[in-house]
């Protein structure tokens, strides 16, 4: 054996060591990144209205105009949840800047409790700037114990500066859907089922 010959396995030894950092510097950029951007693009969709997505909002516009457009309600349930879910009225005429609130009427079919979360958007998607939710059950998880009705209800506004939009001057009707999804149960705490399991012993 040379003496070429150890010093040329070392430099392969390095080279291999280097590529198999810097591909699990890269995996594990991939999967950070992954995470980070779901919680980016809601905050994205909140903050533009992108994608239909109503804004949030913590007081009324400080004027109201006369112009008036048409706001539809569209409920929905995914399947899995026994939820009855519709809203007590179908449409409603608002005027831009004027708060406005609806009830909707949701009804656990089940024979025992259950929770979901509502998604939301409106449509045309355009519109998700200018719509804006003062509040709305949306906003938490809902819990209904078995055969449990419950009123809820959405407070909201179309924001004014809608008038201004000249892509929206032939805008009348705005679509505002809602959609619950099933919420697993959270799991036991270790601790209880601890307590449980020492009980039986």
């Amino acid at each position: 054996m040379t003496a070429a010959e150890p010093k040329t396995s070392k430099q392969k030894l390095r080279r291999d060591m280097a590529i198999a950092a810097s591909c699990g510097v890269f995996v594990a950029t991939m999967v950070g990144a992954a995470y980070a951007s779901v919680p980016f693009y809601n905050w994205f969709c909140r903050t533009t209205g992108f994608a239909g997505t109503p804004q949030i909002s913590e007081k009324a516009p400080d004027h109201i105009l006369g112009r008036t457009v048409t706001v539809r309600f569209d409920s929905n349930v995914t399947a899995g949840l026994p939820w009855k879910f519709v809203p007590e009225q179908n449409t409603i005429d608002v005027r831009l800047g004027e708060v406005v609130t609806v009830n909707y009427k949701v009804t656990n079919l089940a024979a025992r409790t259950t929770s979901a979360q509502a998604s939301y958007n409106v449509s045309p998607p355009q519109v998700g700037g200018y719509f804006n939710k003062i509040n709305c059950f949306c906003f938490t998880e809902q819990t209904l114990k078995a055969g449990e009705t419950r009123e809820m209800a959405v407070v909201f506004y179309v924001d004014p500066k809608i008038a201004e939009d000249r892509d929206m001057n032939t805008l009348k009707t705005i679509t505002l859907s809602y959609t619950f999804y099933p919420v697993r149960e959270s799991d036991r705490p270790v601790a209880a089922a601890t307590d449980k399991n020492s009980s039986k012993l």
